[in-house]
């Protein structure tokens, strides 16, 4: 963040000519890396958010306006209120307790910092210039380009984590672990939210409706849609139109959808970099799989649709997932974020794929997951394997396999090729075929020694 906020200063200085240092002034929030909460020893996280705190605490030039910190259980699942509470109150200790806000810049001076930030200065300004080469943010979004580097940046740290060269205690080292009582009841650990309360909104929203003025709302959506088709005039005149005659969000974003179409940003999996498998090892022995299973059910490459349903952002893991299954010798469909269970059961059955894997980090998979099995029952698509991944409890991990999962992933699975593995040998049984991993184990093992009398026995 110092390096960020020297950037904003320099750039705001000498790109934009803002003489005012208050008004060049970098005011920012931000969120402590959820990506580094485990699910394995969750209690870990609680230092964790700590120290990730301090480095927008220590220096008055890093220091955020507002930090925005995850519950301790947020790899488990849906943080309670109690949990919010406690990262609440660890921001209040340290800003009430310590007398860290009182002073200024704690890392003035410091040689090794400065030699940091400098170096993280010289990156950033390089990516600048990439990206300035490419013509501008718009045509690197567009290419695809800054998607795939970030793809690109999150493959590499799975790969220190898969390999032990980057620790992570309780995933990858230091493992053994006392019972925690903080989650000797999993479920209990984490929040559910009752379905009645998704039919009391929605009872409230067509209560809603029935309270408008359906010909005002008509009006207004008119008037969105001859805005948006005519050049260079800004909407928020006629947005602030169907927000005084009541029009939903949903309604407001549909009507501009039929006059732009609807974008779906480059997903970045393409053009990742291949992962190596080097002879003997883990990635090698999947790929092995993934061709032979290919061949034996009749098709040129397995196929395995990857979707995002629901509202849920969060892709990196979706991502990594598409890339290491890309290595692994599938062709995999995958189109982005923010996709319906229609959209996705509609692909699966045009694609004629192998397998579908969703990804659900929204606490929505209860709803979403089942929605998706009984559309591809009804599309006659009811034998394609369904897997799915994200924050997901035990007890809803064991729901959504009784109502016909094949299989669940949580953050506690970070070996990635180990789960391509285990897609594979989902399709070999969705297609009465011994999994991969005992047949090849039958086939190498050499043959037993004749067994005595006694043995038989």
């Amino acid at each position: 963040m110092r390096a960020f906020a020297r950037l904003w200063d320099t750039i705001t200085r000498e790109r934009y000519q803002i003489a005012d240092p208050a008004r060049r002034r970098f005011r920012y929030g931000v969120q402590v890396n959820s990506l580094g909460l485990t699910e394995a020893q969750p209690e870990n996280n609680v230092q964790r958010i700590v120290l990730e705190m301090l480095a927008v605490t220590l220096s008055s030039g890093a220091r955020a306006r507002a930090v925005q910190l995850p519950a301790w259980n947020e790899a488990l699942g849906l943080p309670r209120p109690w949990d919010q509470q406690w990262g609440l109150r660890i921001q209040q200790v340290l800003a009430y307790e310590s007398d860290l806000l009182e002073y200024g810049d704690l890392f003035d001076g410091s040689p090794v910092v400065e030699a940091k930030t400098a170096e993280l200065v010289a990156g950033a300004e390089a990516e600048i210039a990439a990206v300035a080469e490419l013509g501008g943010m718009v045509p690197a979004v567009e290419s695809g380009y800054l998607k795939a580097q970030l793809v690109a940046s999150h493959a590499a740290r799975r790969a220190r984590i898969e390999s032990g060269e980057e620790k992570v205690v309780g995933v990858n080292c230091f493992q053994a672990t006392e019972l925690s009582p903080l989650t000797a009841d999993t479920d209990a650990a984490v929040y559910h939210v009752d379905p009645a309360y998704e039919l009391a909104v929605l009872a409230d929203l067509e209560e809603w409706r029935t309270r408008r003025d359906d010909a005002q709302v008509a009006a207004a959506l008119d008037w969105l849609r001859a805005d948006a088709k005519r050049q260079d005039v800004n909407l928020m005149d006629a947005t602030l139109g169907c927000a005084r005659a009541g029009v939903t969000t949903g309604e407001w974003a549909f009507a501009l959808r039929e006059v732009f179409g609807e974008y779906r940003a480059a997903t970045g999996v393409g053009s990742a970099p291949v992962a190596a498998a080097g002879p003997g090892g883990e990635l090698a022995a999947v790929r092995e799989a993934t061709h032979a299973t290919a061949a034996e059910i009749g098709a040129g490459r397995l196929r395995l649709l990857l979707g995002k349903p629901g509202l849920d952002g969060h892709s990196n893991g979706i991502e990594q997932i598409a890339v290491r299954a890309r290595d692994a010798g599938f062709e995999v469909i995958y189109q982005g974020i923010r996709l319906t269970p229609a959209q996705i059961v509609a692909a699966a059955v045009a694609e004629d794929v192998h397998c579908v894997g969703l990804s659900i980090l929204s606490g929505g998979h209860a709803e979403l997951v089942p929605d998706v099995l009984r559309r591809l029952h009804a599309a006659g698509a009811g034998d394609i394997p369904v897997v799915v991944g994200g924050i997901i409890p035990p007890a809803d991990a064991q729901s959504l396999r009784s109502q016909g999962v094949a299989a669940v992933f949580t953050p506690k699975d970070f070996g990635i090729t180990a789960i391509i593995g285990r897609i594979v040998d989902e399709i070999r049984l969705a297609h009465k075929l011994q999994p991969w991993s005992a047949s090849h184990a039958v086939a190498t093992q050499p043959a037993a020694p004749p067994q005595s009398k006694a043995d038989r026995t």
